[in-house]
């Protein structure tokens, strides 16, 4: 693969983890309708409350993760993803030569 196959890795890892964004917060248990009872999301929401001495503290990682979960990402932070992806991308393609 040259420079065309390079280019279409780097492409494939920008979309792929922009489309698995989403689903790994669903997966985690940040939903639309809030924490997913059991899941991970609650565990990490326990911590951050009792650590927080019972509140989750806004800005938090549980809070941005919540806020992404409810409303979607933003566009600056869908441009983040797409951007780590394609790099985590482009990198494993050299290493992997």
């Amino acid at each position: 693969m040259g420079l065309a196959g390079t280019t279409a890795v780097i492409i494939a890892g920008a979309a792929g983890a922009v489309v698995l964004a989403p689903v790994s917060l669903g997966v985690m248990g940040f939903t639309s309708a809030g924490i997913a009872a059991g899941s991970m999301a609650a565990t990490m929401m326990s911590s951050a409350a009792v650590a927080g001495g019972g509140g989750v503290a806004a800005g938090s990682l549980v809070a941005v993760l919540q806020s992404a979960g409810a409303a979607g990402l933003s566009w600056a932070v869908t441009g983040a993803v797409a951007s780590t992806g394609a790099a985590v991308a482009g990198l494993t393609r050299l290493i992997s030569r």
